[in-house]
């Protein structure tokens, strides 16, 4: 049983003064209402006095000046160190855009929603993607539609909220308002011409999206109230192919999936008496999407001339399905405000292969397979005390409670020939199967590999259930020292039946210089449990290196083939979070600037891949494993400018934020393995192109009497370098990418808003398809799919 604690005296952090509302039209609101936003469990708080710091989002304020639909999109441009990116040829990720706060892991960030647990997505990322070997959270199946607000808290709150809360916690608010419709109908699209007409093989319009969506709320009764989001949305493939006169071409189709989403959500509560109140909230989203896989050229192995020709485009189809609930039970006990909850949460991924053959069955072959999936199911039980002590100095605030968790992972296989290997006879190979009744390729003289190309099925020996349960304690404390000292601290014990207990402390000061400014700062411990994917998942995949595939088994952590290479069970991450900071509000003028510094200790990471042509029966090239490898430092400083003035009938906002951010990979824990292969040079800056150096965005707003509305943002993408599979650095220098939108309100119930992103068609830096990709862009934030124009109607009665 291993136990971490580090005494708060010893602890060094710093947190910015308040939290700020990016979009600064509703600061002054926040400053008197209370809310308990995230990071604080005191019911008096107000957002302005917290203890530590947190960005208030007001989302539906935000998508009347944007062209995104996508929570992570806006995120992306709103908060000063949140990361995001769509990929191309990575698999599953394709369809779940990992994101990230201060370029940690995406399993680093811990998703709430009203101040619940989400669960994880049941994916990991395997490729060359940002997240690489972390399983995140899939915020973008909650549609926007059903958020009133979005609160970052960007600190590390482990030992307020438990594991994965080491970069910080992003707490979803849904809507609770009653007595009208809100809903949009919105469509975009973008433009594929580019500034490389040399280079980029496509034009015109692709990416069209679609999306409606409606939301209504109504009372019941006096106290009671039911509020509902239906949000539908379709969004095309975009191609953003190289040339193929130019480079040897591995992808012909390039760019982003296509996907048919839709969801439903609700928020309600019920009102039980004076002093009591039951909560429902929770939903269900379906995606169904199509992604672009390499290209099997003709003449390749994986091919069968007489069923394509010309050599065809694997599509992994995937259909990913969340859902939610969380039921509560609100009351006073005494003096005490409790809080009974119970939460549950799952995600299924399903893969269809199709457009796909398996070359070892030549003509027999189906080209479309069930390749199976894997799931993710989570259900937490707590109770939650707090009370306020309104005599002790300005007023002392006591929280505490315990949770206790259970989840389940599991993998399921697929139809036979979405991952079998199959003789001349069509029997399936086995042990006993002689090597010379293998297919061949008759031009390679290469054996034919079997399963489905894109994507192979997972097999019954891949097939997982397991489970894993925590009991957690913790006590969360605020006191108001008097009217310019805030002091916090929380501790919380939680207890895995895998690795045994963790212990985590925290401490957070305000401190009030002058009437208009603070300095905050913050300590804490914290850590993150290793996911039940990264334990447990295990699948035999076709990888493309340099346009050459080749066979690669991933072993389970707890596999004999892992033992073999002398790879450890896994254990939990640690970490160490310091951060400091200073705030100023005066007049119309706002601004923070928090400086932090995250210490992490035994980061899991996705190996590098192994010679495993020795394993016996295995028909593999290189085996990988998940593994405790690494310890990293990240330093960055997050700044907001904000101003606000109104003149009669006219307002006009100007905001700056930034992020600028460092992390240094220490010494890789390889024990006897080569520590090369195991995280070498090109997983390295995998890793450090998840953690940008900076990030700068500002933005301009104007409205004139409530009724005419125009937004221009700018934001600057910081340079990132990857290697590619020449072993050479691929450098994608800094781009501006420029945005507009207009939006005027024509009565009360109609208004309209037209814009684009990214106005000026700005591109990565093009490189050549050595790319981790195969096309001519790696995975960066901006994207690479060129401007995107949009119009949206809203509707409010």
């Amino acid at each position: 049983m291993k136990k971490q604690f580090i005494l708060p005296i010893m602890l060094f952090s710093l947190s910015y003064g308040y939290a700020q509302d990016t979009e600064t039209e509703q600061s002054k609101e926040l400053e008197e209402v209370t809310v308990q936003a995230v990071g604080s469990r005191n019911t008096k708080r107000t957002v302005v006095d917290s203890p530590v710091a947190v960005d208030i989002i007001n989302v539906q304020d935000v998508v009347t000046k944007t062209g995104q639909i996508e929570i992570t999109s806006l995120l992306q441009y709103l908060a000063p160190s949140f990361n995001a990116s769509k990929q191309s040829g990575s698999d599953g990720a394709d369809h779940i855009d990992p994101a990230t706060l201060r370029g940690l892991g995406p399993d680093q960030t811990l998703v709430l929603i009203n101040g619940k647990r989400r669960h994880q997505s049941s994916l990991v990322n395997l490729f060359g993607s940002r997240g690489r070997g972390n399983t995140g959270t899939d915020m973008n199946a909650i549609p926007a539609a059903a958020i009133k607000r979005i609160e970052i808290l960007r600190d590390g709150a482990s030992a307020q909220y438990g594991s994965d809360a080491i970069a910080g916690v992003i707490n979803i608010v849904l809507k609770d308002n009653v007595g009208e419709f809100n809903g949009t109908v919105s469509y975009g699209a973008y433009s594929a011409d580019s500034a490389y007409k040399d280079d980029i093989k496509s034009s015109g319009i692709d990416g069209n999206t679609i999306q409606v969506n409606g939301n209504y709320g109504f009372k019941v009764g006096d106290k009671s109230f039911i509020n509902a989001t239906l949000d539908i949305a379709q969004k095309d493939h975009t191609n953003r192919p190289a040339n193929p006169n130019k480079y040897d071409i591995y992808r012909e189709q390039f760019g982003d999936a296509e996907a048919k989403n839709g969801s439903l959500f609700v928020n309600s509560e019920f009102g039980t008496g004076t002093d009591s109140k039951i909560y429902v909230f929770g939903g269900a989203s379906l995606r169904d999407s199509d992604a672009y896989a390499f290209t099997r050229t003709p003449d390749s192995p994986r091919n069968i001339p007489e069923i394509y020709p010309g050599g065809f485009n694997p599509i992994i189809g995937t259909q990913i399905m969340d859902y939610s609930g969380s039921a509560g039970f609100k009351t006073k006990f005494g003096k005490w405000e409790l809080d009974l909850n119970n939460t549950f949460g799952a995600n299924r991924f399903e893969y269809d292969i199709h457009n796909t053959l398996n070359a070892s069955l030549q003509i027999a072959s189906p080209r479309a397979f069930d390749a199976g999936g894997h799931s993710i199911y989570q259900n937490t039980t707590g109770a939650h005390f707090t009370r306020n002590f309104e005599n002790i100095k300005k007023g002392l605030n006591v929280a505490f409670g315990a949770e206790y968790r259970v989840e389940n992972f599991k993998i399921f296989a697929g139809e036979v020939g979405s991952y079998a290997l199959y003789d001349v006879n069509g029997n399936v190979v086995t042990e006993a199967t002689n090597p010379a009744d293998y297919v061949f390729d008759p031009i390679s003289g290469d054996p034919r590999p079997g399963g489905s190309q894109g994507f192979p099925g997972y097999s019954p020996d891949n097939v997982v259930n397991k489970n894993r349960s925590n009991f957690a304690a913790y006590v969360d404390t605020e006191l108001d020292y008097d009217d310019n000292i805030n002091l916090a601290f929380a501790a919380r014990y939680e207890n895995y039946n895998d690795f045994g207990s963790t212990f985590n402390a925290k401490i957070a000061q305000r401190i009030k210089v002058s009437p208009a400014s603070s300095i905050r700062y913050s300590m804490s411990t914290g850590f993150r449990a290793p996911s039940l994917v990264q334990s447990f998942y295990n699948l035999k995949f076709t990888d493309f290196v340099g346009g050459v595939g080749t066979e690669t088994l991933l072993a389970a952590n707890d596999s004999e083939i892992a033992k073999a290479f002398g790879i450890n069970k896994l254990k939990e991450e640690t970490a160490f979070n310091a951060s400091l900071g200073y705030t100023l509000k005066k007049g119309g003028f706002t601004a923070t600037i928090d400086g932090y510094f995250v210490d992490i200790q035994d980061r899991i990471v996705l190996s590098g891949q192994f010679d495993g042509s020795g394993i016996s029966g295995m028909n593999v090239d290189k085996v990988q494993f998940f593994i405790n490898a690494l310890n990293t430092q990240t330093v960055g400083t997050d700044f907001v400018l904000a101003y606000d003035k109104k003149i009669n009938n006219h307002a006009v906002g100007l905001s700056f934020i930034g992020n600028i951010n460092k992390m240094t990979i220490g010494k890789v824990n390889a024990g006897n393995l080569d520590s090369e292969t195991l995280f070498g040079k090109r997983e390295m800056y995998f890793l450090l192109a998840s953690a940008p150096e900076s990030k700068f965005g500002a933005s301009i707003n104007y409205n004139y009497n409530k009724k005419f509305n125009t937004n221009l943002r700018f934001t600057r993408f910081g340079e990132v370098e990857l290697i590619d599979w020449l072993d050479t650095v691929d450098h994608y220098g800094a781009k501006i990418v420029s945005d507009i939108a207009f939006n005027y309100q024509f009565t009360k119930n109609f208004n309209l808003t037209i814009g684009a992103n990214n106005f000026l068609n700005v591109y990565p830096d093009i490189q050549d398809t050595e790319t981790e990709t195969g096309g001519n862009f790696d995975s960066v934030q901006m994207g690479s799919n060129g401007m995107f124009g949009f119009a949206r109607l809203g509707v409010k009665f």
